[in-house]
């Protein structure tokens, strides 16, 4: 009997031991045909960390192959919270938060997350990253990464422009030839071990392509005298802002362009938005008498004056289509030379009367105005022109001295450009040349013309007249010694909320050029809301004189063989 039941069991015991050796073997036979892939895949990821390797983003250099922005390398900090005792990350979140500038509730977060790797901070200063490492944090690691770094500060800010914390470009060169300069990214799979230690191993790899470096016509020695200028004038005459473009106007290359206010472009984000803005190429405003070339340059192409013309400017008040018009000071009888010297609001009106709306709008748009000029900069408006249609009874009178119509900075440098190089209107650029990591050129960028304007001998008629708004004119405080300098000054008042132009607000503006023979350089300056004086003549003549002067002498002072490369024709785009 009881071996009887002995065998019995002995049986049981079997058959479950051969019925669990089967299911063993199926489960076995499952797992090698159904679920190898994953679970291999599963074994790889284990083992496996996928990395992405970052490109170098390209240097920004200026037109002498100054660099402008470049990658540093720099510490950025990551943490492993398996390996962080529980017990030390109270402490340790406190310590980091401090450090790091952060609140200790997100560090407390990070380092709480069931994950082997977490981003505390990215990109830190040296000082941020010698403190951490003074902590010997079980856990914490650091990674290298490039960061942007701005030489200059805030020289050229709002050319240069910058890029954000993952190297991708934000505004101005950075922005517009973010395609250029960030590359593409690289990426390996790095083997580690059973504790997730990164080995010094790799399975797989591709290379990071880097960036391509970018060259501008920007010059820096001639960009620091012009905000070295611009600074001078805002904080002497206590205005809100200014802009200054400096360019040569027989290729349009952009020598100089900054903006009041400004900012470090290292520490970017520290400054209100608002100074982020590029004034010169974003920022509408009514140009007054400055606008006058186009009155004077129309009028004689079209044969409707000579200079020895005259004209009854009303002794300072003229009545037309209902309305009052005025002059800064009385003025008798001009002639038409001296109504664009003198500045004279009547006398241009009277010589615009002569040209007609059609033919006055046809030499606006000639000009340039209320088109795009297709800078190679980011945010370019296009300003405000309207068709005649859409004039009023007075707009012929108005808008010859520059009332309604909206115009920028850049837009206006060009336009004067047109009376220094001959009567051409030229497409302003900044980029010269794309290059690679290794100096060949991928790129270049030349002169081109946009359209013919006005004559050859229309232009020097007119440039004489602008001569003598210099040498005997409202703009004598632009005379520059030993050089000859022709140019236009402008006073406008600024439109108030409900539409009245104001009586206090003002914007302060010269355009010209140097020297008048053969000019180098043709200059904006547009100064914002100054006080208590506010004329052109006296706000910014100053600035051009000086920016001008020390930028030619600087030009004479270079290699000659910069030629004017060949220009060819270009369709404008609005």
């Amino acid at each position: 009997m009881y071996t009887r039941n002995y065998r019995r069991r002995f049986d049981a015991v079997f058959v479950l031991f051969i019925v669990f050796l089967l299911l063993c073997i199926a489960r076995l036979l499952y797992v090698q045909f159904f679920r190898s892939a994953y679970l291999a895949e599963i074994a790889r990821k284990q083992h496996s960390l996928f990395v992405e390797l970052e490109p170098r983003r390209g240097t920004i250099y200026d037109a002498n192959l100054k660099p402008q922005a470049i990658n540093i390398s720099v510490d950025s900090l990551f943490a492993d919270p398996h390996e962080i005792p529980d017990k030390n990350k109270e402490e340790l979140s406190r310590q980091l938060a401090s450090i790091l500038n952060v609140d200790y509730a997100y560090v407390r977060d990070r380092l709480s997350r069931k994950k082997s790797f977490i981003w505390l901070a990215r990109k830190l200063t040296p000082e941020q990253s010698q403190a951490v490492r003074a902590l010997k944090g079980k856990g914490l690691d650091f990674m290298k990464e490039g960061k942007r770094s701005y030489p200059n500060g805030y020289l050229a800010s709002h050319i240069i422009g910058f890029a954000g914390l993952d190297n991708k470009g934000l505004a101005g060169i950075e922005m517009s030839c973010d395609h250029y300069l960030k590359g593409e990214a690289g990426w390996m799979f790095a083997l580690r071990d059973a504790r997730q230690k990164k080995l010094d191993l790799s399975e797989k790899m591709v290379s990071p392509k880097d960036g391509y470096d970018v060259i501008l016509t920007m010059d820096e020695v001639i960009q620091y005298v012009a905000e070295r200028e611009l600074d001078k004038a805002v904080k002497q005459f206590h205005a809100k802002g200014g802009s200054i473009v400096v360019l040569n106007p027989h290729t349009g290359a952009i020598l100089a362009l900054a903006n009041r206010p400004t900012f470090d472009l290292n520490e970017y984000n520290l400054v209100d938005k608002d100074a982020w803005r590029n004034r010169a190429v974003c920022d509408l405003f009514e140009p007054g008498s400055v606008f006058k070339i186009v009155t004077a340059s129309g009028a004689l192409e079209e044969n409707k004056v000579k200079e020895s013309d005259r004209f009854f400017c009303e002794n300072g008040s003229y009545s037309f289509a209902g309305h009052v018009l005025h002059d800064h000071r009385s003025h008798g009888t001009l002639t038409f030379q001296e109504v664009i010297e003198q500045s004279s609001n009547i006398g241009t009106s009277k010589v615009a009367q002569l040209l007609g709306p059609d033919l006055l709008y046809r030499y606006i748009k000639l000009f340039g105005f209320g088109a795009k000029s297709g800078i190679d900069l980011p945010g370019e408006i296009p300003g405000m022109t309207r068709e005649p249609r859409f004039w009023s009874k007075l707009s012929l009178a108005t808008i010859p001295m520059g009332q309604e119509v909206g115009v920028t900075a850049l837009q206006l440098v060009d336009a004067v450009s047109v009376i220094a190089n001959g009567g051409q209107l030229m497409k302003p650029y900044i980029i010269s040349e794309i290059r690679d990591k290794y100096g060949e050129p991928i790129k270049t960028f030349g002169p081109c013309l946009v359209h013919k304007v006005i004559s050859l001998e229309t232009s020097e008629r007119v440039k004489k007249i602008l001569q003598g708004v210099v040498d005997s004119g409202t703009g004598k405080l632009a005379k520059i010694n030993g050089l000859t300098a022709a140019g236009k000054t402008g006073t406008a008042q600024k439109l108030e909320p409900n539409g009245t132009y104001s009586h206090d607000r003002f914007m302060a503006s010269f355009i010209g050029f140097a020297p008048v023979e053969d000019p180098m350089v043709a200059i904006a300056v547009i100064i914002d809301e100054p006080h208590p004086y506010y004329f052109g003549g006296v706000v910014s003549a100053p600035v051009f004189k000086v920016v001008a002067a020390d930028s030619i002498r600087y030009l004479m002072t270079k290699q000659p063989g910069q030629q004017p490369g060949v220009m060819h024709e270009a369709k404008r785009t609005d």
